[in-house]
Order: C-alpha cells, then sequence, then structure tokens
C-alpha cells in the first residue's frame, strides 16, 4: 500500500512539471489544452498553444462587421451523438457563465428543432421531403459497402461503387450536400459515414437530429473554450510557425520530441523540451491556403506551396513512414477545393422571401441545396443574430458550392471567377426571384466568398498508413491529432473527430486509465437498421 502511494505521489510530483506545448490554435489543440487541466491534472500555465496566425479556431472561425461584411469560412454539422464533443463542453461555461456550453446547445435545440420544408430546390420550387429515388440494385449495393472490410476499399472511390445514374439520385443529391462529397472520394469515408449515420437515415430528407449553436460556432463554441483555457492559465503563442521537430531516442520512451523550432516575427527560435514534456500536433488543415474575396471582387487562387500545417507534416513525416502520407491529401487541389460566401443583409427583403417560399423560419429549416445549380450551391438561413455583436436590422447567412469550374446557369462564369454579388445573384436566380427584385437585394447586400483549396483533402482516396496513428508506434512524448490522424469507425470533417483526437492522445500520453467515450453504432441496432431500410425503400 506505501509503495502505491508513494508512486502515485510521484506521477503527480512529475505530471505537475510536466509542460505541453500544442502546435495548431483549432477545435483539436484547444480541447486537448482542457483534458490536459481537466483530467491530467496538468497545470494552465505549463501549457502552450502556438499558432501560425493572429487568430485561433482553424477551420470555426468567424470575423467581420455589419459595415464592412461578415465572414464564415463554414460551419459543422451537429448531432446528439457526438458524444465526445458534448462531454468536452459540458464542462466549459457559456460567456455569460448561466450554464455550460453543452446544456446551452441542448436548450437551444429543444427550442428551434430542426425540420427543413425545403431540403431540395428544383425549377424554382421548394419540395417538402425529397424521395430518395434508390432502386434495390442501389440500395443492395449502399449495404455492401456498410459491411466491406476497409482494405477492400483501399484507394477506391465512391464512383467506382456505382453506375452513373446514383449520382442522379436525391439520396446522393442531399447525401453529398449535407457533407460535402464528391463521387472520387474515399470510399473507405463514404462508407463510415453510411455507418456513424445510420440513425439519421430516417427523416434525413427534412434534416431531422441536426443540431445548431446559439450563435455560429466559433461565437458559441471556441469563444467560451478560449475563455475558460486563459482563466486557467494557458499561454498562446500567437503568430507562432513551428517549421521542425527535432528528434531523438530514450530507453523509457523510445523515439522522442526533444526541440520544437518555429518562426515568430521573422525571426527563427527554438524550444528545449525536459524528458516529461509533450508535444501534440494538429497535422494538415482544411482552411491553410484559404483566400478571400469581395463583393466586387472573385476570389484569388492558391496553391499548395508555402502553408504551415502541410509544410510541417511533410518536414516531419519524411523518412518516417508512421507519421503518415501527407501528399495523399495536400496535392490534390482540384480534388478537394470549394467555395463558401457569406452574405450579410441590411434589408429583411431576402430572408422575408425564403421564409414564404421554404415554410421554414430562420435556423428551422437547415441546408437548402438548389438542385439545378451548376456550382451544386448550398445555403443555409441561420436563426438572427449570427453574431454575438451583429445589429438588430442586420440578417447574416452563409451558403458554400461544390463545383467552383464550372459556368453558373444564370451567371455565365466559374464560381471560382465570380464576385461575391455575382455569387448572391446566382443563387436568388435559381429561388426564381425575378431581376428587379435581385437588384434590389443586391444593392442593400455584401457577400465575401471565400476558397479554400484544401477543404475537403481529408475525404480523398486512401489506403491504411495514409493516416498516422495518434499515437504513433515506437513514440512516447508525441501525439497527432485533427482531421488527418487515424481512428477507427468515427468520421472526418467533424468538430466530433478532432475532439475525440485529442482526449486520445491526452489520455494515452500521461498514461491515464480512462478512454474517450465511445463512437455511437446506431447500425447494431435492430430498430435503427429496419427504420433506414426502410426509409431507403421508400
Amino acid at each position: 500500500m506505501t509503495s502505491e502511494i508513494e508512486n502515485t505521489t510521484e506521477r503527480d510530483t512529475a505530471r505537475a512539471a510536466t509542460k505541453a506545448y500544442l502546435v495548431g490554435g483549432g477545435i483539436a489543440s484547444l480541447a486537448a489544452a482542457v483534458y490536459l487541466i481537466r483530467d491530467g491534472g496538468l497545470t494552465g500555465s505549463n501549457i502552450t498553444i502556438m499558432e501560425e496566425l493572429n487568430s485561433l479556431a482553424g477551420s470555426l472561425d468567424a470575423s467581420g462587421s455589419a459595415k464592412y461584411g461578415y465572414v464564415l469560412r463554414g460551419g459543422r454539422m451537429l448531432e446528439r451523438k457526438y458524444l465526445c464533443t458534448f462531454d468536452l463542453f459540458a464542462t466549459i461555461p457559456t460567456l455569460d457563465k448561466s450554464k455550460s456550453v453543452t446544456e446551452e446547445i441542448f436548450d437551444w435545440n429543444e427550442k428551434i428543432e430542426t425540420c427543413s420544408y425545403s431540403r431540395l430546390v428544383k425549377e424554382a420550387k421548394a419540395i417538402n421531403k425529397p424521395t430518395f429515388d434508390l432502386d434495390e440494385k442501389q440500395i443492395l449495393t449502399l449495404a455492401r459497402l456498410m459491411i466491406e472490410p476497409e482494405w477492400a476499399l483501399a484507394n477506391a472511390t465512391i464512383e467506382e461503387q456505382f453506375s452513373q445514374d446514383f449520382f442522379n439520385t436525391n439520396f446522393w443529391l442531399m447525401w453529398c450536400t449535407t457533407f460535402a462529397f464528391q463521387p472520387w472520394h474515399s470510399a473507405i469515408e463514404f462508407k463510415r459515414y453510411l455507418q456513424r449515420f445510420t440513425h439519421l437515415v430516417h427523416g434525413f430528407n427534412q434534416l431531422h437530429g441536426i443540431m445548431r449553436t446559439v450563435y455560429n460556432q466559433f461565437d458559441s463554441m471556441v469563444r467560451p473554450l478560449h475563455t475558460w483555457l486563459i482563466e486557467q492559465g494557458v499561454n498562446f503563442g500567437m503568430n507562432a510557425t513551428v517549421i521542425d521537430l527535432k528528434f531523438g531516442r530514450s530507453e523509457s520512451q523510445g523515439g522522442t520530441v526533444t526541440n520544437i523550432i518555429y518562426k515568430q516575427e521573422g525571426e527563427q527560435k527554438e524550444i528545449a523540451l525536459a524528458p516529461r514534456d509533450l508535444v501534440i500536433v494538429t497535422l494538415g488543415s482544411m482552411t491553410d491556403g484559404s483566400s478571400q474575396g469581395g463583393n466586387d471582387t472573385s476570389t484569388p487562387s492558391s496553391g499548395a506551396g508555402g502553408h504551415g500545417a502541410w509544410t510541417l507534416w511533410q518536414t516531419i513525416a519524411d523518412g518516417r513512414a508512421e507519421f503518415g502520407r501527407p501528399d495523399v491529401f495536400a496535392n490534390h487541389i482540384d480534388e478537394s477545393k470549394w467555395i463558401s460566401a457569406t452574405t450579410t443583409l441590411q434589408d429583411p427583403a431576402f430572408f422575408d422571401f425564403v421564409q414564404r417560399f421554404t415554410g421554414n423560419k430562420p435556423g428551422e429549416g437547415g441546408l437548402i441545396t438548389l438542385a439545378d445549380s451548376n456550382w451544386l450551391l448550398s445555403f443555409v438561413l441561420p436563426c438572427q443574430p449570427h453574431f454575438i455583436d451583429q445589429p438588430d436590422n442586420i440578417n447574416v447567412f452563409w451558403s458554400y458550392g461544390l463545383s467552383v469550374d464550372k459556368p453558373g446557369n444564370f451567371i455565365k462564369k466559374t464560381m471560382q471567377d465570380c464576385t461575391g454579388r455575382e455569387i448572391f445573384a446566382e443563387l436568388m436566380g435559381h429561388l426564381g426571384m425575378d431581376n428587379e427584385e435581385i437588384e434590389i437585394i443586391l444593392n442593400q447586400s455584401i457577400t465575401i466568398p471565400t476558397y479554400m483549396p484544401f477543404v475537403t483533402s481529408q475525404f480523398l482516396r486512401r489506403q491504411s498508413g495514409d493516416r498516422p496513428q495518434i499515437i504513433p508506434d515506437g513514440w512516447g512524448n508525441l501525439g497527432l491529432i485533427g482531421q488527418f490522424c487515424e481512428q477507427a469507425d468515427d468520421v472526418v470533417f467533424t468538430v466530433e473527430y478532432s475532439v475525440r483526437s485529442a482526449a486520445t492522445a491526452v489520455y494515452k500520453l500521461l498514461g491515464l486509465d480512462r478512454e474517450p467515450p465511445a463512437v455511437y453504432k446506431g447500425l447494431y441496432d435492430p430498430r435503427i437498421v429496419i427504420e433506414a431500410i426502410q426509409t431507403l425503400h421508400s
């Protein structure tokens, strides 16, 4: 008994002196910092988050103003079975300290439950409860994919699994725009999505089960998280680009990170680590290389070179197969790019029109896909205000297009060549609005487009080993987190995936006898499976 107490005391003392360096300022690193403090017992002042930009949040960022236009690069879907996410935010208070962020999200979605009366728009008409249009062969292929082992789908694409008719169905149209899939994306990831969201198939054509935050996810989730970490004394090294890690070996830990090399304000610096210190790196970035246009300017293109998150991964993975293969995800921009746009309106006319057109109040309907759009445009009208500082007379909504290299149906230019004003005009054209009405609304709005070359890079076709394990084999003080690490069963392009990776990394690195909540598997519930099969056939 005495030796157990002594060992526990030694571990606690060592842990109190442990320093942790988190590379990247997205939701994965922020979550890891919480777990280090909440579950690992680290002192906040011993944790440093190093971020290349001057702002946090990664792909959950938000900015702007009513005068110059608000900007959201994107927002992730939430649903009740994101067990890690809601576990994390159950201990993070809202900005006003009235409740936890988890409580706020659940309370809000009890108040405004998603039920779309116009998931698709075809020929300028809203379609309520679109049929899936699947034939028996397509349904059997979906079922086959759900049970196919991942090794059998290595480097396979979705389009290799189906005939072309499948990609003309309403099922594909709703699935691909809800989750941002393309036909050339990974069949493995498509399979995982089918498994992970089996419980949402029933009601999918009205987006039942989709949850929203009160404001955009930066204001509702990232800001409370950031505030809590500041209160715990966590250090934030902004404008700090980590360019390399130095490695060594020890008998107790195997491979170890010994030094962190970074640039800040034009100066190269180095941090020497003690043997007990930890390094947790967010690999890659969905929003790296983003470029922003304006109401009267298009989005400039940007290539794959010179971006910190990808460059660091490529540097440390060179000659180390256990760190994955970043080039699989970084070097295929034509297969991973799309454009989003944020529109700020000074007049309620557009929101009033959409409410009459769809039968949904803002915040109630969720994503609306314009099925005839060459760009495959979708948009969503959230409950207002969508930003905490948004004036009462201002409305804000978000849209995105998956096919940015095709000419528009009304604006005969590619989406990437269009200004924000032209993108908004194209969207209104698909709703059947007349030219005079469109012009009036355009003159009272600001639309800011954002081009993202890597936004679906995590969906690119892959095989085993392309994504590294969270704790690479043979390494003792290094964790790899975010959208490009390997986690069985769960799906990328979600907040849940990032948060789960953070929890897993912290628990394993600290040797804690605990694991994150298990991935919910509705596909093993016969009631859910029967309901899903019946829905697919209906």
